[in-house]
């Protein structure tokens, strides 16, 4: 089991020295990248963002089937796993997050895409949701949730506003164990992505911060233990790409 006093306790950008800087840093860092962030993310990712999000969606399908479910993509930015969520869905889906600029781009993605949005973005703080008790059959992240500014405090929020028998499905880059594959991952992660996404995005610290993130967050095991500690239950981990992609799902008792 995890005690909260021996893992990290939220995102820590340079310089941020509470929880509220903490966030309010994360929130000026994406208002910042949000011109370029779809282009990076299949870029850096090689366009592996687009298979882990869709096998995700296929991992969801039984409550994605329902049509009387509904869902919650939090941390949503530019609205990429709702979309993949979405096809072939007969759930209701919500967008959330707590950057306007990336639910702008998530909103005019939305109706490119459909020629009408099939779903709602809103502005909204993951630590502290404008939702009721009980609300949602399905709460997924991508990516977003190791940015929040304190990591319990979400997995509680959302375990307030699913439904008892709910499910959460969070997908976090992980570092892959020792070994060459994972030295060539960190090499490439802390080397060259920092350059290649701060060349072309003009944030040099954004990209610095990402692989600072994803080494400071969870390892797999650690962040299940986490989920059992709040009081999810059924929790397991698939994990993808040689261990460097993680979807972590759990149920509300």
């Amino acid at each position: 089991m995890v005690e909260p006093a021996t893992v990290p306790k939220g995102t820590q950008p340079e310089g941020a020295r509470t929880q509220e800087e903490a966030s309010q840093k994360v929130r000026e860092m994406f208002t910042r990248i949000a011109p370029r962030y779809d282009l990076l993310n299949h870029l850096l990712s090689a366009q592996m963002d687009r298979y882990w999000r869709a096998r995700t969606a296929k991992e969801l399908e039984p409550v994605l089937q329902r049509p009387d479910a509904v869902v919650l993509d939090l941390c949503c930015g530019t609205g990429d796993l709702a979309f993949a969520l979405c096809r072939d869905s007969k759930a209701r889906i919500l967008g959330a997050d707590f950057s306007h600029t990336m639910l702008t781009r998530a909103r005019q993605k939305a109706i490119s895409i459909n020629g009408i949005s099939p779903m709602v973005f809103l502005e909204a703080d993951a630590l502290c949701l404008p939702f009721a008790n009980d609300s949602f059959d399905l709460v997924t992240s991508a990516f977003g949730f190791r940015n929040l500014a304190n990591y319990e405090e979400g997995l509680k929020e959302i375990l307030r506003v699913l439904k008892p028998a709910g499910a959460i499905a969070i997908l976090e880059f992980a570092e892959p164990r020792p070994g060459v594959l994972g030295d060539v991952y960190r090499f490439y992660t802390r080397t060259l992505l920092p350059k290649i996404g701060g060349w072309i995005s003009g944030d040099s610290a954004a990209y610095a911060y990402l692989p600072k993130s994803v080494a400071r967050f969870f390892r797999p095991d650690e962040f299940v233990s986490l989920l059992e500690h709040v009081g999810y239950r059924q929790v397991r981990v698939n994990l993808m790409t040689l261990g460097s992609v993680a979807l972590h799902l759990a149920i509300r008792p």
